[in-house]
């Protein structure tokens, strides 16, 4: 069975596994060691504190196989995009340049550095083991934290977003940092995001052009990477624009990826979810039946726990768990869950 649960520093080791197989531009898992003490220290602090607001607290999940005991996955929340530094993005705009005499009227797309998504909460770190691409887990390890947030929701803002990693090549060069940070910084966009991952994207983004960018005057390589997808990214971007997430006005402004936005009350996993009570059953009833995917998870903090189950459940009634499920969910007979089907 998976798990998802809150990381714990002595998943450390296993998390930096995860970390070094996970695509350049997710600097929010960087292979560094210092840096994931840090975000896993901070994660526990957050989830240890009493929270009526959304401040400067994150929320770092981790995916278990309780058989083999490994991580298989990750996944993290921020409750606030650009609480302790700013958060950049690109804003696509347009400008039109008109002259009545000549009677010429064009408009003109743009980027210009903005930090409009402050504020918001912010879904980070997304990783799932090779194996589990596609599969029903990576919904579980994305999703699950969305439950989180509908079990939580005085911790967070009323609107996510999360920033997609964008188009780079087998090389690890990315036509759209080439065009534009390279011009900035004597790096190759491997190196940025690992200098990024492992100090702060904020000194980078701050000696990025503050003036309009002028997209015509890019290079075609780097105009078509805007808003394209990495392919190992593909699986993260799916579920999410499923969930009700939108490809808003905002691009990276390193690789141009696409940064997506949704209203919480607009997400599906948090909208259509029910909280139900807990009914202990033999391994062989209800659940034994067809039935279809759920994702399950309890209402607690420190012990937050979710997990995806086959479930013959009727709206109205109680949810059936066998006593290995609802162990591994922390749960016993009379409690609560909340549910969602995948």
């Amino acid at each position: 069975m998976l798990v998802m649960r809150p990381a714990q520093m002595a998943d450390l080791a296993e998390v930096q596994r995860l970390a070094a197989d996970s695509p350049i531009g997710v600097t929010s898992l960087p292979d560094d060691a210092g840096r994931l003490s840090d975000k896993i220290a901070k994660s526990e602090a957050s989830f240890a504190a009493e929270v009526s607001f959304n401040g400067e607290e994150s929320y770092f999940f981790v995916l278990e196989d309780l058989s083999t005991q490994r991580l298989v996955g990750c996944s993290a929340i921020v409750a606030s995009a650009g609480y302790s530094e700013p958060f950049y993005s690109f804003r696509n705009e347009t400008f039109v340049h008109a002259s009545r005499e000549l009677k010429i009227h064009n408009k003109i797309h743009v980027l210009s550095q903005c930090h409009d998504l402050t504020g918001n909460s912010l879904l980070t770190s997304f990783y799932v083991v090779p194996e589990l691409v596609g599969s029903i887990w990576a919904e579980l390890n994305s999703r699950a934290r969305l439950l989180f947030m509908a079990n939580h929701p005085e911790r967070f803002a009323d609107s996510v977003v999360t920033e997609i990693v964008g188009y780079s090549d087998e090389h690890g060069d990315s036509p759209f940092w080439d065009a534009i940070g390279r011009n900035f910084f004597d790096l190759n966009y491997a190196e940025a995001e690992r200098l990024c991952g492992i100090k702060s994207r904020t000194f980078l983004a701050e000696l990025m052009p503050h003036y309009p960018i002028y997209v015509p005057l890019l290079p075609d390589q780097a105009q078509e990477a805007m808003g394209q997808v990495h392919p190992r990214a593909q699986v993260t971007f799916d579920i999410l624009m499923r969930e009700g997430f939108e490809t808003d006005h905002y691009i990276d402004i390193f690789d141009g990826g696409p940064t997506l936005h949704a209203r919480v009350s607009g997400i599906r996993s948090i909208a259509h979810s029910r909280v139900v009570p807990v009914k202990l059953v033999a391994a062989s009833d209800e659940r034994g039946g067809p039935g279809r995917p759920y994702l399950v998870s309890n209402g607690l903090l420190q012990d937050y726990r979710a997990v995806l189950l086959e479930l013959d459940w009727v709206p109205g009634k109680p949810v059936g768990l066998d006593l290995a499920t609802a162990e591994a969910l922390g749960v016993g007979e009379g409690a609560s869950v909340r549910l969602v089907a995948v």
